[in-house]
């Protein structure tokens, strides 16, 4: 698409103030590295050769009207969920490593999205309770902060001695997106979903202001653990996600099941129950609906002129006998991918099962219209038997799946002492006329828990991974993987110690090459130094 002469003048004249205006920003907090646990002298801090860039042809996920620009609005990336970039990440030329320690204890950065300047927006979770922030992309320097309530899982875990709760709780806001006018769109542990604006004062300091906040509990029930209410009587359900249909409507889900609506013009909020499931993953929404995906089914939604969700079609899978090591609940761990909407066979929707003793890549049609018996176009097992599983999103461009194995992962101390999990990553093609899908490669990369991505403008998936070590050192590394072939191109090592445990959070490319990555305890950022 060609940019008028007028326009392209606008678009030069905003990018130079916006960097004028990020050179000049008053940082509120300096930050601090994340401290490096013993053996990191012992370990390779930087193994392969740098690679040369090769793009990946296809077309992206449409853009949708009401996110930020793909690449930038949210944990997968875009609103098909694809896990992709356009930006090229890190070569691996003599890669620098930076980091901000965010709390004591804690401080995970999970989402990272990018404003027009290219500031990260990206929600913190500390003990205290979640922190949105606004953070320097090359310092990672805090320029304003936001505080969210403390989610009752927090609560729980401290006054019951039961911190498995919150490494099992995706709730608070740490599934939020960056819509079109780059605000914040999330929900918070109070039933709230908010939308947050960030500017620029007088001072050139930095704040946030919440310009909506619209109230779900009247529908959402909210009887939750808090400090002033540790034995409460009634029924507690968090909302996990939120994401706008092509119509900005806000879309959110509850863990137990409820799917929602707000009209952000009106306030008018509608729902309905999925009685008996769950929903802790988040979900994608394409023009032709919303997919999302409980411990039982994939659906499709469409919302009714007033807003009330009604599914276009249901599709159970297999969810297996029980929650498996390094899943967070007895069912599917993925965000649904929406792709292959420029091909024949198309458009697709895929998530992976919780089959027993294999987990499956599951790829369905989803056209409204298309029989049941046709819905499935395959299922292909991954990784060995009795040790499959996933609990992040696939990456997906053009026919082609990527999909990563978490088997074994639970927390931060699981993987202590020098241990890691099996591990494993496989590309998966759909064939271009559509009668099934075929493994291309097989890789040995032991990524315990991230969320991957791929720069489509270098060919490269990148993993969080660590290898074991017989001396007991947690070493981390910055994984490189050549996407055609599956091959490592090179890794970097980011940090020693559970400190560096990424636990769940997701790989983000920035628009300037950067990769960050949310760890344990704050955010480590890679970016090439040569």
């Amino acid at each position: 698409m060609t940019t008028c002469p007028r326009r392209a003048r606008a678009l030069a004249l905003i990018a130079a103030v916006s960097a004028v205006a990020l050179a000049f920003a008053t940082p509120v907090a300096v930050a601090d590295e994340i401290p490096l646990a013993p053996g990191h002298r012992l370990v390779e801090h930087y193994d392969g050769a740098p690679a040369a860039a090769r793009p990946v042809p296809g077309d992206a996920p449409a853009q949708h009207p009401h996110l930020a620009p793909n690449g930038r609005s949210g944990m997968h990336a875009d609103g098909a969920g694809s896990g992709t970039h356009p930006f090229s990440g890190p070569l691996g030329r003599d890669p620098k490593v930076s980091s901000e320690k965010i709390a004591a204890v804690g401080g995970e950065c999970a989402t990272v999205t990018f404003d027009a300047g290219g500031r990260l927006l990206t929600v913190c979770g500390t003990f205290s309770g979640f922190l949105l922030k606004l953070l320097d992309p090359r310092t990672l320097d805090t320029l304003a902060e936001y505080k969210l309530p403390q989610r009752s899982s927090t609560v729980e875990a401290i006054t019951r001695l039961d911190f498995e709760k919150i490494f099992k709780d995706t709730s608070g806001g740490a599934y939020f997106y960056l819509d079109d006018r780059d605000r914040v769109v999330l929900a918070d542990s109070r039933q709230h979903v908010l939308r947050i604006a960030h500017r620029q004062k007088p001072d050139g300091a930095w704040e946030f202001v919440v310009e909506d906040d619209w109230d779900l509990t009247p529908l959402v029930p909210h009887d939750c653990v808090s400090w002033t209410n540790l034995f409460p009587s009634g029924v507690c359900d968090p909302v996990t996600s939120v994401m706008p249909d092509w119509d900005g409507r806000i879309w959110w889900v509850t863990r137990l099941g409820r799917v929602g609506t707000v009209d952000p013009a009106t306030g008018t909020l509608r729902s309905i129950r999925l009685s008996g499931e769950e929903i802790q993953n988040s979900f994608s929404v394409a023009e032709d609906g919303v997919s999302i995906v409980s411990d039982h089914a994939l659906y499709s939604f469409r919302a009714d002129a007033d807003g009330t969700p009604r599914v276009q079609w249901r599709q159970t899978y297999d969810r297996g006998t029980g929650t498996k090591p390094g899943s967070v609940n007895q069912g599917s761990g993925t965000t649904p991918d929406l792709f292959g909407d420029g091909g024949s066979a198309g458009p697709y929707v895929a998530i992976t099962d919780n089959a027993d003793d294999r987990m499956n890549v599951l790829v369905y049609r989803r056209g409204v219209d298309v029989p049941a018996e046709q819905r499935l176009v395959c299922k292909v097992p991954v990784f060995g038997s009795g040790a499959s599983t996933t609990d992040n999103s696939l990456i997906s461009w053009g026919g082609s799946l990527v999909v990563e194995n978490n088997y074994g992962y639970e927390n931060p101390t699981t993987l202590t002492f020098g241990r890691s999990v099996v591990g494993g990553a496989a590309r998966i093609d759909v064939r271009p006329d559509g009668t099934g899908c075929d493994t291309v490669w097989e890789s040995d990369v032991r990524s315990p828990s991230t969320v991957p991505k791929l720069s489509t403008a270098n060919g490269l998936l990148y993993f969080y991974e660590k290898r074991p070590n017989p001396l007991g050192v947690d070493a981390w590394y910055l994984t490189a993987v050549d996407f055609r072939t599956g091959k490592r191109a090179w890794q970097r090592l980011t940090g020693t110690g559970p400190a560096y445990d990424n636990n769940w959070a997701p790989i983000t490319i920035g628009p300037d090459g950067t990769a960050y990555v949310g760890v344990f305890n704050g955010i480590v950022a890679v970016r090439d130094g040569g």
